[in-house]
Protein backbone atom coordinates (compact mmCIF):
# COMPACT_ATOMS: atom_id res chain seq x y z
CA UNK A 1 0.00 0.00 0.00
CA UNK A 2 1.49 3.32 -1.10
CA UNK A 3 0.39 6.06 1.29
CA UNK A 4 1.27 9.71 1.86
CA UNK A 5 1.42 9.06 5.60
CA UNK A 6 0.28 6.58 8.23
CA UNK A 7 -1.56 7.41 11.43
CA UNK A 8 -1.04 5.09 14.39
CA UNK A 9 -2.65 4.62 17.79
CA UNK A 10 -2.13 2.15 20.62
CA UNK A 11 -3.96 1.16 23.78
CA UNK A 12 -2.07 -0.10 26.82
CA UNK A 13 -2.85 -2.58 29.57
CA UNK A 14 -1.45 -0.48 32.41
CA UNK A 15 0.59 2.64 33.12
CA UNK A 16 3.67 1.06 31.56
CA UNK A 17 3.89 2.49 28.05
CA UNK A 18 5.40 -0.76 26.77
CA UNK A 19 2.21 -2.70 27.71
CA UNK A 20 0.53 -2.37 24.30
CA UNK A 21 -2.67 -4.43 24.12
CA UNK A 22 -4.01 -3.04 20.82
CA UNK A 23 -2.58 -1.20 17.83
CA UNK A 24 -4.25 0.37 14.82
CA UNK A 25 -2.63 1.83 11.70
CA UNK A 26 -4.54 3.94 9.15
CA UNK A 27 -3.03 4.67 5.72
CA UNK A 28 -3.84 8.06 4.19
CA UNK A 29 -3.57 9.29 0.63
CA UNK A 30 -4.74 12.70 -0.59
CA UNK A 31 -6.14 13.42 2.87
CA UNK A 32 -8.36 10.32 2.95
CA UNK A 33 -8.01 6.99 4.75
CA UNK A 34 -7.41 4.31 2.12
CA UNK A 35 -6.50 1.31 4.26
CA UNK A 36 -6.56 0.22 7.88
CA UNK A 37 -5.06 -2.53 10.00
CA UNK A 38 -5.69 -3.35 13.65
CA UNK A 39 -4.90 -6.16 16.05
CA UNK A 40 -5.09 -7.00 19.72
CA UNK A 41 -1.69 -7.60 21.30
CA UNK A 42 -0.87 -9.78 24.30
CA UNK A 43 1.35 -7.55 26.46
CA UNK A 44 2.05 -10.40 28.88
CA UNK A 45 1.42 -7.81 31.60
CA UNK A 46 -1.29 -7.18 34.16
CA UNK A 47 -4.29 -5.06 33.19
CA UNK A 48 -5.01 -2.06 35.41
CA UNK A 49 -8.68 -1.38 36.11
CA UNK A 50 -8.31 2.23 34.99
CA UNK A 51 -7.02 1.24 31.56
CA UNK A 52 -9.80 -1.31 31.18
CA UNK A 53 -12.36 1.37 32.02
CA UNK A 54 -10.95 3.54 29.21
CA UNK A 55 -10.68 1.07 26.32
CA UNK A 56 -12.73 -1.91 27.52
CA UNK A 57 -10.07 -4.49 26.63
CA UNK A 58 -9.82 -7.21 29.27
CA UNK A 59 -7.05 -9.79 29.88
CA UNK A 60 -9.17 -12.64 28.53
CA UNK A 61 -9.52 -10.83 25.19
CA UNK A 62 -5.77 -11.03 24.48
CA UNK A 63 -4.98 -14.53 25.75
CA UNK A 64 -4.60 -15.88 22.21
CA UNK A 65 -3.43 -12.61 20.65
CA UNK A 66 0.13 -12.27 19.30
CA UNK A 67 2.78 -10.57 21.40
CA UNK A 68 4.58 -7.40 20.29
CA UNK A 69 7.51 -9.40 18.88
CA UNK A 70 5.05 -11.29 16.68
CA UNK A 71 3.36 -8.20 15.25
CA UNK A 72 6.56 -6.18 14.93
CA UNK A 73 7.27 -7.24 11.35
CA UNK A 74 3.76 -6.28 10.21
CA UNK A 75 4.04 -2.89 11.91
CA UNK A 76 7.55 -2.34 10.55
CA UNK A 77 6.48 -3.21 6.98
CA UNK A 78 3.93 -0.41 7.11
CA UNK A 79 5.87 2.27 8.96
CA UNK A 80 9.47 1.77 7.87
CA UNK A 81 10.69 4.94 6.18
CA UNK A 82 7.20 6.44 6.20
CA UNK A 83 5.79 9.65 7.60
CA UNK A 84 3.91 8.61 10.75
CA UNK A 85 1.35 10.64 12.67
CA UNK A 86 -0.13 10.12 16.12
CA UNK A 87 -2.12 12.21 18.57
CA UNK A 88 0.52 13.13 21.19
CA UNK A 89 3.87 11.43 21.72
CA UNK A 90 2.29 8.66 23.83
CA UNK A 91 1.99 6.20 20.94
CA UNK A 92 5.54 6.81 19.81
CA UNK A 93 6.84 6.24 23.34
CA UNK A 94 4.71 3.11 23.74
CA UNK A 95 6.07 1.49 20.58
CA UNK A 96 9.63 2.38 21.55
CA UNK A 97 9.03 0.89 25.00
CA UNK A 98 7.49 -2.26 23.54
CA UNK A 99 10.48 -2.72 21.24
CA UNK A 100 12.92 -2.28 24.13
CA UNK A 101 10.94 -4.73 26.27
CA UNK A 102 11.00 -7.32 23.47
CA UNK A 103 14.69 -6.78 22.69
CA UNK A 104 13.94 -5.37 19.24
CA UNK A 105 15.46 -2.44 17.39
CA UNK A 106 13.30 0.72 17.33
CA UNK A 107 10.96 1.14 14.38
CA UNK A 108 12.74 2.88 11.52
CA UNK A 109 9.98 5.26 10.47
CA UNK A 110 10.65 8.47 8.58
CA UNK A 111 9.33 11.61 10.27
CA UNK A 112 6.92 11.68 13.20
CA UNK A 113 4.04 14.17 13.22
CA UNK A 114 2.30 15.05 16.48
CA UNK A 115 -1.30 15.78 15.43
CA UNK A 116 -2.21 17.22 18.84
CA UNK A 117 0.37 19.98 18.46
CA UNK A 118 -0.70 20.51 14.86
CA UNK A 119 -4.29 20.97 16.04
CA UNK A 120 -3.19 23.44 18.72
CA UNK A 121 -1.41 25.50 16.06
CA UNK A 122 -4.34 25.35 13.62
CA UNK A 123 -7.19 25.99 16.08
CA UNK A 124 -5.80 27.70 19.21
CA UNK A 125 -9.30 28.91 20.19
CA UNK A 126 -10.66 25.44 20.99
CA UNK A 127 -11.10 24.59 24.72
CA UNK A 128 -8.77 21.59 24.38
CA UNK A 129 -7.32 19.47 21.60
CA UNK A 130 -8.22 15.95 22.65
CA UNK A 131 -9.42 13.68 19.86
CA UNK A 132 -13.06 13.50 21.10
CA UNK A 133 -13.20 17.31 21.29
CA UNK A 134 -11.80 17.69 17.79
CA UNK A 135 -14.12 14.99 16.44
CA UNK A 136 -17.17 16.76 17.89
CA UNK A 137 -15.99 20.11 16.56
CA UNK A 138 -15.66 18.75 13.01
CA UNK A 139 -18.63 16.39 13.13
CA UNK A 140 -16.50 13.25 12.85
CA UNK A 141 -18.34 10.17 14.13
CA UNK A 142 -16.12 7.55 15.70
CA UNK A 143 -15.63 5.19 18.64
CA UNK A 144 -12.98 6.63 20.94
CA UNK A 145 -10.24 4.47 22.46
CA UNK A 146 -10.43 1.93 19.68
CA UNK A 147 -6.93 1.93 18.19
CA UNK A 148 -7.89 1.99 14.51
CA UNK A 149 -10.65 4.53 15.06
CA UNK A 150 -8.33 6.83 17.00
CA UNK A 151 -5.69 6.45 14.29
CA UNK A 152 -8.26 7.36 11.62
CA UNK A 153 -9.37 10.50 13.44
CA UNK A 154 -5.77 11.55 14.10
CA UNK A 155 -5.10 11.28 10.37
CA UNK A 156 -8.22 13.24 9.50
CA UNK A 157 -7.25 15.95 12.00
CA UNK A 158 -3.83 16.25 10.34
CA UNK A 159 -5.44 16.58 6.90
CA UNK A 160 -7.84 19.25 8.19
CA UNK A 161 -5.03 21.15 9.92
CA UNK A 162 -2.96 21.23 6.74
CA UNK A 163 -5.94 22.60 4.82
CA UNK A 164 -6.65 25.14 7.56
CA UNK A 165 -3.12 26.51 7.41
CA UNK A 166 -2.72 26.19 3.64
CA UNK A 167 0.34 23.94 3.96
CA UNK A 168 0.96 20.85 1.86
CA UNK A 169 2.16 17.58 3.36
CA UNK A 170 5.35 17.91 1.30
CA UNK A 171 6.01 21.34 2.81
CA UNK A 172 5.40 19.98 6.29
CA UNK A 173 7.75 17.03 5.76
CA UNK A 174 10.44 19.38 4.46
CA UNK A 175 10.81 20.54 8.06
CA UNK A 176 14.36 19.56 9.08
CA UNK A 177 13.29 18.17 12.46
CA UNK A 178 12.68 14.44 12.89
CA UNK A 179 9.64 15.08 15.10
CA UNK A 180 7.21 17.64 13.73
CA UNK A 181 5.16 19.51 16.34
CA UNK A 182 4.16 22.59 14.36
CA UNK A 183 3.88 24.22 10.98
CA UNK A 184 6.89 25.54 9.10
CA UNK A 185 7.40 29.25 9.49
CA UNK A 186 6.71 31.24 6.33
CA UNK A 187 9.80 32.46 4.54
CA UNK A 188 10.04 36.22 4.83
CA UNK A 189 11.17 38.00 1.71
CA UNK A 190 13.20 41.09 2.40
CA UNK A 191 12.11 44.10 0.45
CA UNK A 192 14.94 46.42 -0.49
CA UNK A 193 14.30 49.92 0.73
CA UNK A 194 14.96 52.70 -1.77
CA UNK A 195 18.05 54.67 -0.92
CA UNK A 196 17.69 58.33 -0.23
CA UNK A 197 19.49 60.58 -2.64
CA UNK A 198 22.28 62.53 -1.03
CA UNK A 199 21.61 66.25 -0.79
CA UNK A 200 23.82 68.35 -3.03
CA UNK A 201 26.34 70.47 -1.11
Amino acid sequence: MIADFYAVDVETANQGRHSICQIGIAAFRDGKMVDGWETLVNPREYFHWMNISIHGIRPEAVIHAPGWAEVFDVVSDRLEGAAVASHTAFDRGAMLGACEQAGLAPLAYGKWIDTCWMARAAWPHLPNHKLPTLARHFGIVYKSHDALEDARVAGEVLALALTERGVSLAELLATPKQSITGFPKPVRTRVARPRRAKAAI
